[in-house]
């Protein structure tokens, strides 16, 4: 309710302010795992800071580079996660042209149409499932189970968090459940 209600926000950590600001900039580029998870899904991607080029951060995510603002990179080192909200990934099958950042090799887990979305597991070649929420424009969802898939975003959707981060903070998920596959 108060992501609807408030200009600023601040989400708070066992008695601690996490971070402070308004709803876009606390859910567009939050600063921790925390607050990346407790305002909704993100996908948080392992990845090492390998240069820079102009206002941009590039970052190795298991050998495929992306980049990033630097204003938006909460990093300490080069060890950092790449975070990219669901709904802002774009789907294409395999050897077809994108633009933005871009990860190849997917495989579709599973697909869950929601009615006004499609939700989609994307499983990596690093073995990481990356949510992918797509609007129904046309009322079918055009990828299935098996599909072999691309995911690209623009560049200025990513944020950086430290890569000593527990990324399950302020999420659903318990660590324990990550250590049994």
């Amino acid at each position: 309710e108060a992501m609807t209600m408030a200009d600023t926000i601040a989400v708070m950590n066992e008695g601690q302010i996490e971070q402070m600001g308004s709803p876009a900039d606390l859910y567009d580029n939050p600063e921790t795992a925390y607050v990346a998870n407790f305002l909704g899904q993100s996908n948080l991607i392992k990845g090492s800071i390998s240069g820079n080029d102009g206002d941009s951060l590039v970052v190795d995510v298991y050998g495929q580079k992306i980049s990033l603002p630097k204003n938006r990179s909460h990093a300490i080192d080069n060890s950092t996660y790449a975070g990219i909200r669901p709904e802002k990934f774009r789907i294409s099958l395999l050897n077809t042209p994108t633009r933005g950042n871009l990860l190849t090799g997917g495989h579709i887990e599973d697909v869950s149409y929601i009615g006004v979305s499609t939700q989609y597991q994307v499983e990596m070649p690093w073995g990481q499932e990356l949510m992918v929420f797509e609007q129904n424009d046309d009322g079918v969802a055009p990828f299935k189970k098996g599909d072999a898939v691309n995911i690209s975003w623009e560049p200025t959707f990513t944020f950086a968090l430290r890569g000593d981060e527990d990324v399950t903070a302020g999420s659903q998920i318990e660590p324990e459940a990550l250590d049994e596959e």
